[in-house]
């Protein structure tokens, strides 16, 4: 009898004990991502979204009438906004009021519209970017599609501008193309483009980047 008592604690010890191990088991990947998700949390950022997502500062580009600014301020949604630079190269901005935007760069711009936030906003965190440049034009004339004047991008070619035109029409003399441009001083200049040799794989740096003002001509 008491062989059998002793068996029957023997027994419920080792279910007792292995029913432990396995609940430490199933505990141990759970207090993981317990941990995981703690770190998580205390790792949300801090810094504004711009930061975030990368702030453009750029101090090269000079903002002009009718271009596209998307303008933020961190954490105040009432005054962010996307508009364009009006004629008069001003904007209006809710606390700001007028500003004058055309003739500065994007960085100066966040600049002033901080400095004028400082009566109403504890360190304001601003950033404008140039969403889309429409100050900024060239010209393509001649034997092309639509001929006139498009919005100049960073890297917009010869070969864009011709394909924007609505390619060439049937007469167009593709080894004659040229680009005429003015240097600050007013000088013009003649930059030739023979379009068969630069689709051949020949010449390519014929097919230059397109300047503002720059004027594609296409006999």
């Amino acid at each position: 009898m008491r062989y059998r008592v002793a068996c029957s604690i023997g027994w419920a010890f080792i279910f007792m004990a292995a029913s432990c191990f396995v609940y430490g088991q199933a505990q141990e990947p759970s207090q993981a991502n317990g941990g995981a998700s703690g770190t998580a949390a205390t790792a949300s950022p801090t810094e504004p979204a711009t930061q975030a997502a990368g702030k453009v500062h750029d101090d090269t580009y000079v903002i002009g009438n009718d271009d596209v600014l998307s303008i933020n301020v961190w954490k105040e949604t009432e005054v962010s906004r996307t508009l364009p630079v009006r004629s008069d190269g001003r904007i209006s901005l809710p606390l700001v009021g007028e500003v004058q935007a055309a003739g500065r760069t994007p960085l100066q711009l966040e600049q002033e519209i901080s400095t004028r936030l400082k009566d109403y906003i504890t360190n304001p965190e601003v950033t404008v970017m140039v969403q889309q440049i429409n100050s900024e034009k060239y010209n393509i004339l001649g034997q092309v599609g639509k001929p006139g004047s498009y919005p100049l991008t960073l890297t917009t070619t010869v070969l864009d501008a011709i394909a924007n035109a609505g390619g060439f029409r049937d007469f167009a003399k593709q080894k004659g193309i040229y680009i005429l441009r003015q240097d600050a001083k007013g000088t013009e200049s003649r930059i030739p483009f023979n379009y068969k040799d630069v689709i051949k794989g020949r010449n390519p740096q014929q097919n230059i980047k397109l300047q503002p003002n720059d004027t594609v001509i296409v006999p």
